[in-house]
């Protein structure tokens, strides 16, 4: 006889195993299925047929009806059913919010994106948050979401929750989302951004087989994802990376990110006089200035562009000095929709690096992870969720509907 569904999700159960394996494997065998869980053939047999009445797993016709049968009796042929559920990771930003819902392959299904005005209320932002989500996935999303990672900026606990910012910061960006989303999935999880943007740099970035290494979000405010001896760090309210220590760095003096480092300084260059008559930043009417067109114009060869961009890489330095020095990285990815080009800064921060640091200085790169970065380590994080907590949760339910029919 199977075992219980109560015995799933524990890691030991026959159910469990086979479940687990199946999770990733595509098409596979019973003889696949037995060599990787460890099982004897007859209880990987029982198994299955008992995930198969679950409508947990889907029986495909056999290898001879596939054309793969040579000789002897044709294996019967497995498969994780497409239709089980989806996943969804979602990046609150405080400006914006962007959903991305993938099949449980990974592969996106829908992605949504919409501006919010950073001045929100709490209420505002809980019922854009849930108006979003809630369109989003009517929109057509294939079965239940299994599972639901929301990325926002600001520490968060263990149980999805911020600890108070003296300026309310932190409870706005996550005005309390872990309840609110509760319903939309069988596991709904908030986590920092930063954090998210180090497990997608690590699964498909500049940090793939790298353990050693720290995401910087460096967009409006500086965030770190910390991964050392492979081992995403968290701390325990989430604090892991917080950037606020950099108000008291000289040469650094705010968490601000590097695209309103570069904002500011280039406008304090125009207002002062200092740019050069006829230069490119000269033209600009201060209210035009954008890290974009800075780095642009200093691709271009603009001098005070230039100069501008070398100042940040000098602060750059300073907080990569800071983090070398704290968490002894293999290299720092800057990551975000400023990274695109942000390689002038990059540059300038390596030549000064030198004297920041006493350890090997980590290798700086850029991330070519792109704007969504939070987004897909969003997904990866609810993939996860989803293999390890949703689907032995809709397991279980489904046994039990088997077994009620039975009786």
């Amino acid at each position: 006889m199977a075992k219980s569904s109560a015995d799933l999700g524990t890691g030991r159960s026959s159910l469990g195993r086979v479940l687990d394996f199946a999770w990733g494997a595509g098409v596979f065998t019973a003889t696949d299925a037995m060599a990787a869980a460890a099982l004897t053939r007859s209880t990987t047999i029982d198994a299955i047929d008992t995930l198969v009445a679950a409508r947990m797993l889907r029986e495909l016709p056999n290898a001879r009806a596939a054309g793969e049968y040579r000789a002897g009796r044709p294996a019967r042929r497995f498969e994780l059913p497409a239709d089980l559920g989806t996943v969804a990771g979602l990046d609150a930003g405080d400006a914006h919010l962007s959903l991305q819902v993938a099949d449980l392959a990974g592969e996106t299904i829908l992605h949504s994106r919409i501006d919010l005005d950073p001045d929100h209320s709490i209420r505002e932002r809980q019922d854009a948050v849930r108006r979003h989500v809630q369109a989003t996935l009517a929109g057509g999303a294939r079965g239940p979401v299994l599972a639901l990672c929301v990325g926002v900026a600001a520490p968060v606990d263990r149980d999805g929750h911020s600890p108070r910012h003296p300026d309310g910061f932190w409870e706005r960006t996550n005005a309390g989302l872990v309840d609110l989303l509760g319903g939309v999935a069988d596991v709904v999880e908030v986590k920092n951004d930063a954090q998210l943007a180090a497990t997608a740099e690590g699964a498909a970035g500049a940090a793939v087989d790298c353990r050693d290494y720290v995401a910087l979000l460096a967009g409006e405010r500086l965030g770190a994802g910390v991964v050392i001896d492979g081992h995403l760090l968290h701390g325990m309210h989430g604090g892991v990376g917080e950037m606020f220590a950099f108000d008291y760095v000289r040469g650094v003096d705010s968490a601000f990110g590097l695209g309103p480092i570069l904002e500011r300084r280039a406008r304090a260059l125009i207002a002062a006089g200092d740019a050069a008559p006829g230069g490119g930043l000269a033209g600009l009417d201060p209210r035009e200035v954008d890290a974009r067109r800075v780095l642009a114009l200093a691709a271009d060869g603009d001098a005070d562009a230039r100069q501008v961009v070398r100042t940040v890489g000098e602060s750059l330095a300073r907080i990569v000095g800071v983090l070398g020095s704290m968490y002894d990285p293999e290299r720092i990815i800057v990551c975000g929709g400023i990274a695109e080009r942000i390689d002038p800064v990059l540059d300038a921060a390596r030549e000064t690096l030198g004297p920041h640091l006493h350890l090997p200085a980590p290798a700086l790169v850029a991330s070519r992870l792109g704007a969504d970065i939070v987004t897909q380590g969003a997904v990866l994080r609810a993939l996860e969720s989803a293999r390890q907590l949703a689907l032995p949760k809709l397991a279980e339910r489904r046994l039990r509907e088997a077994e009620d029919a039975l009786r």
